[in-house]
């Protein structure tokens, strides 16, 4: 029997593994709520003590994250300008202000950015980038998180937001989709300048702390109804960037996906294009299917995700069995790699009964030989 981390990577280099994999993201809230009500905790057999379990290890997840560096241009500045007991208001050190709600999950709100021009981003903040910082990993920490998921058998990947989603935090929307059109030339600049500040952090950490199994790299090109912009100036705008830096992971020998949320069927043939190995999530309300997707881009992708979270929320048990049946029966017969998962992220209106459900049908299920 293969372990997680054997499987993965037999996936996603192309391979024919035994069985699927899995793999999921529960928020940090629902793990709160799952252990107030006593669940993911064990007894350390040598002392009798309680500990809390991570979700990867609880409930056995075939692949598990170490870690990531910071990519904020001033990444030793923090400005809390509000505070109550609800919510916090704060400047990063690319000046943006963001509020985050304390005690509810949420996208914070976006509330002003500094960075509104391109002198702004050349004078203030792109000198930040331009030369390795090793301040901003921490070796020792990323060699222990990859020795200790390895030890699990568990596929060891780091990951970062890439351009697009650190381009939005910078400029705000509207900044950044108004200099889309109006100075492509910035958002050149902005781009090559993190794929270089990319490059430059990822071979330091390679050199102090080993190479992981894998990367992920996390960029929501997509909303509700679709891509954020037109698949050509997606093409005009990113692909240089998004081909560079998987090439770059490739050189290295790392596989790497792509997660981004959002309706992004459009961009099938760009990603696919930029070379990226794996996609996840896949969401069904904006329109994506895993299934559907499979059959045109099998031979590309290895699939991570795809299920309805909303089938998790649901409590319907009935439903959940024919969903997670269907879905790894859909995909075993076309001879597609997959993994199971949810389409988004375990809510807090996921019960751990119905998510621990949804996994032992998945077992039941993940054979690609029964």
């Amino acid at each position: 029997m293969m372990n997680g981390r054997q499987v993965t990577d037999i996936l996603i280099r192309k391979g024919k593994a035994d069985r699927m994999g899995l793999f999921d993201s529960p928020w940090g809230q629902t793990v709160e709520k799952w252990r107030n009500e006593g669940h993911l905790w064990a007894v350390d057999p040598s002392t009798g003590e309680k500990k809390p379990v991570d979700p990867a290890t609880f409930f056995g997840f075939d692949m598990a994250g170490v870690g990531w560096f910071n990519t904020i241009p001033d990444r030793t500045f923090h400005e809390v300008l509000e505070e109550s007991e609800e919510w916090t208001v704060t400047r990063d050190g690319a000046g943006a202000v963001f509020k985050r709600w304390k005690k509810r999950p949420g996208t914070p709100e976006h509330i002003a950015f500094e960075m509104s021009s391109r002198e702004i981003w050349e004078t203030k903040y792109k000198p930040h980038l331009l030369a390795l910082d090793p301040g901003r990993f921490n070796a020792e920490q990323v060699r222990q998180a990859v020795a200790a998921r390895r030890e699990q058998g568990r596929w060891a990947f780091s990951g970062n937001l890439f351009v697009w989603e650190i381009l939005r935090k910078s400029l705000g929307d509207l900044c950044m989709f108004e200099n889309l059109a109006a100075d492509p030339e910035w958002i050149h600049d902005f781009n090559q300048t993190y794929t270089n500040f990319f490059k430059i952090h990822f071979k330091a950490i390679f050199d102090q702390c080993g190479k992981p199994d894998g990367i992920w790299l996390y960029d929501d090109l997509g909303y509700r109804n679709g891509l954020f912009c037109s698949p050509q100036m997606l093409d005009d705008l990113f692909t240089p960037y998004y081909t560079e830096i998987v090439d770059f992971f490739h050189e290295n020998g790392l596989p790497v996906v792509l997660h981004t949320c959002g309706g992004i069927e459009a961009a099938l043939p760009l990603i696919a294009q930029w070379g990226f190995d794996g996609l996840n999530p896949m969401e069904v309300k904006a329109g994506c299917d895993v299934v559907r997707f499979a059959r045109t881009w099998k031979d590309h992708f290895l699939f991570i995700g795809g299920m309805d979270a909303r089938i998790f929320e649901s409590g319907d048990k009935p439903l959940i069995r024919r969903e997670v049946e269907r879905i790894t029966r859909e995909m075993k017969g076309m001879g597609a790699r997959y993994v199971f998962g949810s389409d988004h992220s375990i809510s807090t209106n996921v019960s751990f009964d119905d998510f621990q459900y949804a996994i032992e049908v998945y077992r039941e299920n993940m054979h690609y030989h029964e």
